[in-house]
């Protein structure tokens, strides 16, 4: 193998010494700083601050930065505003029309005031369900369904609840639905007589039982008049020419019942009874009327007895 030598002067000194000079290993162990940081970089938290912390500080602060401006803001609020604006706007948004069914004219009236915008509107500005819970304020609606269907147009199911009864109480005359839910209001009786007739504080918290006693009366329902709430605990029945059944509070049906039963019989409330109170029903109690206690009074040779119970003799002489 031939060498090649170099002539110049000192090179050759220089080469004696690069190849006397021992060679220097290279330490494969890394320096202390980078050891700490692929320590640090193995742990979970500094790779997620370094991934995602850092990029999200630096992008908020130039948000910041860029947001600091009254002028860029008041333009972005703008320019949100009118991307906004004009999908909320577009023709597939647009309400045209309300169609409404099942409600009264009243409730028709009533709903259709109750829309917060004026129609063709865009159906992001009607909230449907608030809207819903504003009719379900109305006394006369019991259900409703709200929907917007295609072509822009919304659309309402109304439920109502149907009069089962008339309520007379120190209001006035209030129509009731068989739950008890108040559903209008009368001037008079006569607005709605085929409705029959309840009254007396509470009543309206018993509709179920005043029901069941009407069903169960109706071999007399010709001659009933109305029920009456007494001390919110029972109830007196009220028939024509005055006449009067007083239940008792517990098994109110079955006592009218057994009445219907004996005057099917007997013929008992075509007799000159005023009362039947049955508030016991183990002693039943009858108290006749005027013309007939006058009748026994007669037979006895005792004076008679006015419409009042008074002795007739008696207010003549007074």
């Amino acid at each position: 193998m031939s060498v090649v030598i170099d002539h110049r002067p000192g090179r050759q000194q220089q080469q004696r010494q690069s190849a006397e000079a021992p060679k220097v290993r290279r330490d494969p162990a890394p320096s202390r700083l980078k050891y700490r940081l692929e320590r640090m970089w193995l742990r979970p938290l500094y790779r997620r601050v370094v991934r995602i912390g850092l990029p999200a500080f630096l992008l908020a602060m130039t948000a910041g930065i860029w947001l600091s401006d009254e002028t860029r803001r008041a333009g972005l609020n703008d320019g949100i505003a009118a991307i906004v604006d004009k999908v909320q706007n577009r023709e597939e948004f647009q309400v045209r029309m309300m169609t409404i069914e099942g409600a009264s004219p009243a409730v028709d009236k009533a709903l259709r005031g109750m829309l917060p915008v004026d129609l063709p509107a865009s159906s992001f500005e009607i909230d449907l369900t608030a809207l819903r819970l504003q009719v379900m304020q109305l006394d006369a609606v019991e259900s409703i369904d709200l929907r917007i269907k295609p072509g822009g147009i919304l659309s309402a199911v109304v439920q109502e609840r149907v009069p089962a009864l008339l309520w007379r109480n120190a209001r006035g005359i209030d129509m009731l639905d068989k739950d008890g839910h108040r559903v209008a209001s009368v001037t008079s009786r006569a607005t709605r007589k085929e409705l029959p007739l309840i009254a007396g504080e509470g009543a309206d918290l018993h509709t179920d039982e005043a029901l069941a006693l009407i069903d169960a009366a109706g071999p007399i329902l010709p001659r009933f008049r109305g029920l009456v709430r007494r001390g919110e605990r029972r109830w007196d029945m009220i028939l024509d020419h005055g006449q009067r059944i007083m239940l008792p509070e517990e098994g109110a049906v079955i006592a009218l019942e057994a009445v219907i039963a004996r005057n099917r019989a007997d013929d008992m409330l075509g007799r000159d009874i005023s009362v039947i109170d049955l508030r016991d029903p183990a002693r039943p109690v009858l108290r006749l009327g005027v013309d007939a206690r006058n009748t026994i009074r007669a037979a006895q040779g005792l004076p008679a007895l006015g419409p009042d119970g008074q002795i007739l003799d008696e207010q003549k002489g007074g």
